[in-house]
């Protein structure tokens, strides 16, 4: 080969190593665009603010809490979404039979950390206060708690170690001070404690509802109370807001209650609808939840009245 013609030869070769180099930079720009909603939606600088699930779009969208028609539209698609700290969940579900779902951990930017794909239908999401404990429940068959006919799966995520614990189930459960077994067992509605060990959760089993206390590091739960479902634990660590089931009427079954976990005495919130939800705390004396397509908001100590914080909106979220 000429002198030239080897010349010719390299200049193509660094043409065709640009282009490529240039394609694969844009190929990785679209994914990022992709993964975070495409609207810059991030959860910095949000203290204060509420997100919430949009009903009409489906995407993650941010709110002023005194402002229920001020929302900002634009985040991830998701059917359940929570955020605490520098991380948020989001609970995608995706058309066909059977149900296939997926857990996808988000950063501060909203633009995706892991994807972890599931069985069933979306049903709670909770992120701990560091951002670092993970949890979700998936209905594997039924669609709702009001009737009996239905299984959950919960799993939780340590995103500090990758540690996925599939399936609660086997969690060694102590019930009226002996270890308990059942095949019925069901566990939803975990939410974590400042700590990052210690948890809460229902578990349900011979037609039955308990709240159980978790330990992380011993692997081990132990039932607190009867007739509790959705604990959310309060900013301060020292209360648990819930529903109770006050009715066997399919259509109006629950009451939200607050309930103290020093004194373990409970007492019942202004609300008086039957809130099917895990609410949240916006601060140490207010909760939010979703009800008919909108967010409420009541005061934790039972006074007051219900107030309107997001019209068409589910999954509230307030970052502290």
């Amino acid at each position: 080969m000429t002198t030239r013609a080897r010349l010719w030869v390299l200049v193509l070769a660094v043409l065709l190593l640009g282009g490529g180099a240039t394609a694969y930079t844009l190929r990785a720009a679209d994914r990022t665009v992709t993964s975070s909603g495409g609207a810059g939606l991030t959860l910095d600088g949000a203290p204060g603010h509420l997100y919430v699930r949009d009903t009409a779009s489906g995407r993650v969208g941010r709110q002023s809490l005194s402002a229920p028609d001020s929302r900002t539209t634009g985040g991830p698609l998701c059917d359940r979404f929570h955020a605490a700290g520098p991380t948020a969940l989001c609970l995608q579900r995706r058309p066909g039979a059977p149900a296939r779902s997926y857990a996808i951990v988000l950063d501060r930017r909203l633009g995706e950390l892991r994807r972890i794909a599931l069985p069933g239908i979306p049903n709670r999401a909770r992120v701990s206060a560091s951002g670092h404990m993970l949890s979700w429940t998936m209905f594997a068959t039924g669609d709702s708690y009001a009737g009996s006919a239905f299984s959950t799966r919960t799993s939780i995520l340590d995103l500090r170690t990758g540690y996925l614990v599939k399936n609660m189930e086997q969690i060694p459960l102590t019930l009226h001070g002996r270890r308990y077994h059942a095949p019925d067992v069901n566990y939803w509605g975990v939410t974590f404690a400042r700590d990052d060990n210690r948890f809460y959760a229902t578990v349900a089993t011979k037609g039955r509802t308990y709240l159980v206390e978790g330990d992380m590091r011993r692997w081990s739960a132990k039932a607190l109370r009867e007739n509790v479902e959705c604990p959310s634990l309060s900013p301060d660590n020292t209360r648990i807001a819930f529903k109770k089931k006050v009715s066997d009427d399919p259509k109006a079954p629950w009451r939200l209650h607050v309930l103290d976990l020093r004194t373990l005495r409970e007492h019942p919130v202004a609300e008086r609808r039957s809130i099917d939800d895990q609410v949240v705390w916006t601060d140490d004396a207010t909760l939010a939840y979703a009800h008919e397509g909108a967010v409420w908001s009541v005061r934790a100590d039972g006074t007051g009245e219900v107030r309107l914080l997001a019209r068409g909106a589910t999954s509230p979220t307030v970052l502290r």
